[in-house]
Parts: structure tokens; sequence; C-alpha cells
């Protein structure tokens, strides 16, 4: 079920009412029952893996904490030893299987077996691995119910596309549960709206000028055609993955779950450093805590700085897809975070003081360029494919631009609405209006998704091919 179908709302309606009908002792059941209940709908095959991993996390984490120090290092390997494996095999077997006979001089099919990849697989096996670290470094009591676990596990708004959410976030509402107060609710609601006129008003506008240029390359030559359909892209995955992203906070808000900021407007970002604050916050945030930080972060050498951030991009290109292209993007940005870092030498990085960084039009156009010249990579079919985008990027200006009048009016709106946020948090001040002025508002936001909303074609969001 797509969170942007009369299904998936009919799905959330009835759990909502269970939920807020039974004791409160059954409530943690009905969740869980309707989590596997809504993954079962993409492919009930994967359930059992899903039971697995959850079961092969939980005893883990249960013998780390109750184990002498000298033996939970097994316990800890055999854990993340599972979590990667299963990650490896479904994720990155038809890549190796490729590639492999090919170095190899096989014929390409010699271990072809066309795996198929588990719905989310990549952000709930994040998700486990955080929570089995942070038991073995003595940060998270292991969790003594097993279905308290798997409903961290696999609680269905974030199971499929995040935020990557930590055990004591999770576990801090759940065993303390207080009842949504109104501000939630309110607050839920309208970034159920926001997010999902996101998605249908502004993400699948965008999706379908990006998929007409990258599904008929040939048919649009020239530099104008090849900007504006990477543009497109980069706007498409920005709200695509951001309204998912609110729609699932908001759920979890309506549940009385507090879920991390995830987006914080990444195309202001003055530096790609600044844009890897503002992106995907949960997983960055992963990646320096279970990553950067114990390969050594910045406390040995700038050598060795450099390393470990292309190192860390390296392996979060690589958790995004299994290709060549997510190889290179990552390995992309890894080195514009190490050049940053050596021609900023001592001075510090935009954003990084208590005080925002000061606004600079040229280094802002910089990063958004930057950005938008990896985006190729992320979303290319193949390697080959990139090398024609980028090609036709910097060569002759020739052929016509792709988006309409309407388009750039969107990207323009969508423009001014970041900036005033950033600026004033229009957010927090609509939450401070009367409850007749939000509602109006609200009633204007479903217009918008009635009126400009995409409904001819699904759109299914990018991130649930990771």
């Amino acid at each position: 079920m797509l969170f942007n179908t009369i299904q998936f709302f009919a799905f959330l309606s009835v759990v909502l009412a269970l939920f807020y009908l039974a004791p409160l002792a059954w409530r943690r059941y009905i969740l869980l029952a309707a989590s596997y209940f809504f993954y079962g709908t993409w492919n009930w095959h994967f359930i059992p893996l899903l039971l697995t991993l959850t079961a092969i996390d939980y005893t883990a984490g249960r013998l780390i904490e109750q184990t002498e120090p000298k033996r939970r290092k097994l316990f800890i390997i055999l854990s993340l030893g599972a979590n990667l494996g299963f990650l490896g095999f479904f994720k990155y077997y038809n890549f190796l299987a490729l590639n492999v006979p090919i170095l190899a001089g096989l014929p390409s099919n010699a271990f072809a077996l066309n795996v198929v990849l588990p719905l989310g697989i990549s952000f709930h096996t994040f998700q486990s691995m955080s929570y089995i670290i942070d038991v073995y470094r003595g940060e998270q009591e292991a969790i003594r119910n097993p279905v308290d676990y798997a409903l961290f596990i696999c609680f269905f708004p974030q199971l499929v596309a995040g935020p990557i959410v930590r055990a004591r976030e999770f576990f801090r509402d759940l065993f303390h549960w207080q009842a949504p107060t109104a501000d939630d609710v309110s607050r839920g609601i309208f970034l159920m709206a926001v997010g999902l006129a996101k998605k249908m008003a502004f993400a699948d506008q965008f999706a379908k000028v990006a998929n007409e240029y990258f599904n008929h390359l040939p048919a649009h030559p020239g530099a104008a055609a090849a900007w504006s359909g990477v543009f497109a892209f980069g706007m498409q995955i920005y709200f695509d993955f951001a309204g998912y992203t609110d729609m699932a906070i908001g759920m979890a808000k309506l549940f009385g779950f507090h879920f991390p900021e995830n987006f914080r407007r990444p195309y202001l970002a003055s530096s790609i450093t600044d844009f890897w604050r503002r992106w995907h916050m949960s997983l960055s945030r992963w990646l320096r805590d279970y990553l950067y930080i114990p390969l050594g972060g910045n406390r040995h050498g700038d050598l060795q700085t450099y390393r470990n951030l292309l190192l860390t991009m390296l392996l979060g290109g690589l958790w995004h897809g299994a290709s060549w292209n997510f190889v290179i993007w990552g390995g992309y940005h890894g080195g514009l975070l190490a050049v940053e870092r050596l021609l900023a030498g001592d001075r510090k990085e935009p954003g990084a003081g208590k005080e925002p960084a000061r606004w600079n039009p040229a280094s802002w156009l910089i990063t958004f360029m930057l950005v938008l010249v990896g985006w190729v990579f992320f979303r290319a079919a193949d390697l080959h494919q990139s090398v024609a985008v980028l090609k036709d990027m910097f060569g002759d200006w020739q052929g016509r631009p792709l988006l309409t009048p309407w388009h750039l009016g969107l990207a323009a709106l969508s423009l001014l609405v970041a900036v005033v946020e950033e600026n004033l948090d229009w957010f927090e001040r609509l939450m401070a209006w009367p409850m007749a002025a939000r509602a109006v508002t609200l009633a204007l936001i479903f217009f918008v998704i009635e009126i400009f909303g995409v409904t001819d074609i699904a759109i299914p969001f990018v991130y649930f091919q990771f």
C-alpha cells in the first residue's frame, strides 16, 4: 500500500480506531499485527525474513547484556554478521553475479539467481544494527519483551523508508506512552497533509519530466534538456522523500510517538557539509555515529580524516543500491566533503557554530549545482547513461528545455516557502494560529492536492527501492 492511496488511508483509519478503542495493554499487539499486515501487502513471502532478523537481534541483545565482557564481542559479531549477510545477499548478489563473470571470463549468467530485494531491508537492518551496537556499548538496555522489540523493527509508518529511529527514541515513547495532545494531533494531521502535497502536487509533477528525460534519452539531446531533466529529478527526489518522511512523522504523532526530523531545507545549503546536515538527517547521524567516528573521525590528522570521509560516503552510496552509479555517487560526495575540509583548513565549516552561517548566494548556487551533478549517478539507469547525461550537460547548449513555466513556477514557489520557513519558521507560527485559521489552511492544502496532484498514474516513492 502506497501512502498516497485511498486503500492506505482506509487501513490507517481502521488501525487508529482499533488502537484507541482497545485497552492500553493490547495496543502494542494491534500495532504489531497492523505492521506485519502492512508489510505483507507488499510481499508476504518476506515476513519470515523480517521475523528471523528480529529474533536474531532480540536474542543477541539479551545475550550481550547478560554475558561477561569477554564473550560479548562474539554475540555482536554474530548479530551484525547476520544483518550484513542478509543485506549483502539480497541487495548485492545480483550486482556481484553480473560483474564477477565479466572479471573471470565466464558466461554472463553463470551465477544468475534474480534475487528479489525485500522492501525496506536497508532501513530496518540499519535500525536494528544501531540497537545492537548501543547495547554493546552500554548506551541502551536490552529489551525484555520480544513484542516490544519486534514493534521497534517493523512499526509501519517508518518501516519502508525511515526515518531511521534510534532505540532510545522509540522505547522512550513506547514505555512511557502518553496519549497525543491536541497539539500532537494537529501537527500530525498537518504533517501528513503537507507530505501528501509534497508527493502528489510537487514530486509527481517533476517525476513526469524526469522520467520522460531519463527513459527516452536519445529523444532529448543537448544541455538544455539534460539540465532540465536532472533538475526535475532533483526536485522529485526531495519532495518525494521529504513528503514520505513528513507523513511518517505525522502518523507516528497520531499514535503517540515522536520521530526525529529527517530534512531541514537541504537545497538552501551553502556547502556539501551543510547539505548533509540537512538531507536524510537520520542516515547522516547513523553514518557519523556508527561508521565515521569508529573509523577515527577527525581525531588522527587530516589524511585519515579525508580517508574516513571518503570511506563513509562510499559505504553510504552502497547502502542506497548495488551499482557502480551508487559507488560513484557516494565517492563523489565523500570527495567533495574532503575537499571542503581541505579548503576550510582551521576555519569553522559553514553552519558548524551555534549561529547559522550568513547566506551566500554564490556558495548556495555552487552547492546546488554540485548536488545536481551528483543526482545524475543516482537516477541514471547505469554508468553508460550517466556518462551520456554528463556529456550533454557540459556540451553544446542545444535542444529545448523540458520544464514548462508551470514547473518553473512550482520550483520558485518551493524556494520561496523554504526561505520563509528558514527565516520565519512558518510551520511553528501556523501551529499557533486559531483553530479556525488552521482548518482553512488545511482545507487549502487538500484543495491544492485535489487540483494539482498527479492522479492519472501511480508513481511509487523513490526510496521504496532501497
